[in-house]
């Protein structure tokens, strides 16, 4: 039997993503490129696995927001907003599986383009989003930033929540997308990893020791 993809090579293994017998090439060339591969396959599993990290040189450098200064201590001070911000995401992303991590990342990086603006000029400025399902990840996020003011103000009697607190930690996440992705246009690593964070059911409130332990720095 031939190769369901390229009809010429032998198949070796079965693709979940077609539904039939691939050759090991193809699903190598294809993996995450053309093929929608579901998060539980093996073979992308192993991929994974095995995958050397992107080099400094296959990021655009203006995509991860290096003006923006994030020191360690922010990350300790703002680790409960991070986790909220993160938990945000992975709701956007349990609601619409055909998201992907270019998706996401997108979304996050226009958002982090509106906070920038409106930190260091005051504007408030929509930046348009490319797609509905964009548009559905920054309606998760500002839903998410306004229960976290609202949980502030109901503790102390208002908020301590800057717009450029809010900035790094959008930062934060796209430089993690960045570095948790693949790369490859259909690529679903930085979701399979949030997901692992934050379970369908999970709930968005967690205890100081439980947030800590799920920060992970790009």
């Amino acid at each position: 039997m031939s190769c369901a993809i390229c009809d010429i090579r032998k198949e070796k293994r079965f693709c979940p993503a077609v539904h039939g017998r691939i050759c090991p090439q193809c699903c190598g060339e294809q993996r995450e490129v053309t093929l929608d591969c579901p998060s539980d396959c093996p073979y992308l599993q192993q991929a994974r696995e095995h995958e050397k990290p992107r080099s400094g040189d296959q990021f655009d450098r203006a995509s991860l927001f290096l003006q923006v200064e994030i020191s360690e201590q922010f990350t300790y001070e703002r680790e409960h907003l991070l986790m909220g911000l993160s938990y945000a995401l992975a709701q956007a992303a349990h609601a619409d599986r055909c998201l992907n991590d270019r998706d996401l990342i997108a979304a996050l990086s226009a958002i982090c383009t509106r906070y920038e603006r409106l930190v260091n000029s005051g504007l408030h400025y929509d930046q348009p989003l490319a797609s509905a399902a964009q548009h559905a990840v920054g309606a998760q996020v500002e839903e998410m930033l306004e229960q976290y003011r609202e949980t502030e103000h109901k503790q102390l009697g208002y908020s301590t929540l800057r717009d450029s607190d809010v900035l790094k930690s959008l930062v934060f996440l796209v430089r993690l997308g960045h570095g948790r992705t693949s790369g490859r246009p259909k690529s679903r690593a930085f979701i399979d990893f949030l997901f692992a964070q934050f379970p369908e059911k999970h709930s968005a409130v967690v205890t100081p020791q439980e947030a800590g332990s799920r920060i992970i720095v790009p």
